[in-house]
């Protein structure tokens, strides 16, 4: 069932990735009035930071898998607040 959802996922990332190039190329347009040219770059910007968000976690994901177990964090240091002392 996961690959399902990766699948939409990326689906969905591809989708919108269209739509920001999409946008990019209406922005160009000289015929566009300006009210409709900052809508599109206002949802240009969305669409942008939304992607670079899925990229980063893919980016995270590719990287846990390609070091493997290995890659856990550090253990939290014992700090020796509660020792008792003699």
């Amino acid at each position: 069932m996961a690959k399902k959802q990766d699948g939409n996922s990326m689906k969905n990332f591809e989708e919108r990735l269209t739509r920001l190039e999409q946008l990019g190329e209406a922005i160009k347009s000289p015929d566009l009035p300006l009210d409709e040219a900052l809508g599109a770059f206002e949802e240009g910007i969305k669409l942008a930071r939304s992607l670079e968000k899925d990229l980063e976690k893919a980016e995270s994901r590719i990287e846990i898998l390609m070091n493997g177990p290995e890659a856990k964090p550090p253990e939290t240091p014992e700090l020796e607040l509660f020792e008792d002392e003699d």
